[in-house]
Formats: C-alpha cells, sequence, structure tokens
C-alpha cells in the first residue's frame, strides 16, 4: 500500500471515527496567504477559527511551499482532522513529508484547544502510525516533542517510541526526539 490523496481512516471498529482529509494546493495556499474567505469556501469542511488563525497559519504557509518545491510531499503532509460523527474539522495531523532516503517520515499533530483531552490526538496518532505501517518504504517513524507538552509526551510513550536525541527548532524551541 502506498499513501493516496484518499482520506485516512480510523478502523470501522475503532470507538471514535476519525478521518484525515488532503488539503488541496489551493486550500492550501489560500490558508498560507492568510486567505481565510477563500480556504472556508474551497474546503469541504467548516474550519474552525484556530485553524484559520496565527498558530496554523505558519504551518500553512511552510508546507504550500513545500508542497511547490516537491510535490511528492503533497499526500503526506499536514491534514485536516476531522470528527465523521459530527462532521467538526478538530485539528491537524500528518507527517512532515514522504519517507526520506532512509525511510523515516516525522509525525506531526495539534488538536484545536476547545477539542483537547477527548482522545483527537490518539485517534489522529493511530491513524498516522497505521498509514506508515502500511507503506513499504517507511521504516522509522520520529516525533519530535517539547518538553514541556507533558500530554504529548505521555501520549507517545504509550506506543513503543524511544527517546533518541534532542534538537532545538527555530519554530518550536527545545524538542525531544523520539522514534518507532
Amino acid at each position: 500500500m502506498t499513501v493516496t490523496d484518499a482520506p485516512w481512516a480510523s478502523p470501522v471498529s475503532a470507538a471514535m471515527r476519525l478521518e484525515l482529509l488532503r488539503v488541496s494546493t489551493p486550500v492550501l495556499s489560500a490558508l498560507g496567504n492568510d486567505e481565510t474567505d477563500a480556504a472556508s469556501r474551497s474546503s469541504n469542511v467548516e474550519l474552525t477559527p484556530y485553524l484559520l488563525g496565527e498558530n496554523c497559519r505558519w504551518l500553512w504557509r511552510f508546507r504550500s511551499e513545500q508542497t511547490a518545491q516537491k510535490p511528492a510531499d503533497a499526500a503526506w503532509i499536514t491534514r485536516i482532522v476531522l470528527d465523521v460523527d459530527t462532521n467538526v474539522a478538530v485539528g491537524l495531523a500528518g507527517f512532515h513529508g514522504a519517507p526520506d532516503e532512509n525511510g523515516m517520515v516525522e509525525i506531526g499533530y495539534q488538536i484545536d484547544p476547545i477539542y483537547r483531552r477527548r482522545g483527537y490526538a490518539r485517534s489522529a496518532l493511530e491513524i498516522l502510525l497505521r498509514t506508515a505501517n502500511n507503506d513499504a518504504r517507511v521504516h522509522v517513524v520520529r516525533a519530535t516533542i517539547s518538553p514541556d507538552n507533558i500530554p504529548s509526551l505521555a501520549l507517545i510513550d504509550q506506543y513503543g517510541f524511544r527517546e533518541v536525541g534532542e534538537q532545538w527548532d527555530e519554530e518550536d524551541g527545545l524538542e525531544i526526539i523520539f522514534e518507532k
């Protein structure tokens, strides 16, 4: 199996039904350029103020530029986390790009603060891990987390990730590197 444009979804048997929806190139560009009206009109789901706001805008801009330079990353990068039962966009999740030459992908997820502590990050992480596991090119899944992000550190710990180092990220500061 390889990564596709189709939504990545939780298993039918899952208690929470989520889909990770790919963001089209025009919507990604509009989001990155702070054209929220155009992005909202073109999106298939209603985007929350958080997803349209400054907390996410830098990421949309970065991913828009990334896919312009590396079109092969488009199917892998940040997607909208959709609660299928409520049809509400609750956050973002995806990979930082296609697998690198060593078969490594890095995951990322962030849930709108008004939807946190409800299991969305866990469900999104499980979808990402299953997606990576089902692609023969992927050999390592990486997560980088701020040492102050206790909930995310606790979540990653439950999925067999091990700490392999630290790094300084210009956007996020000090991060602990975990791999599985």
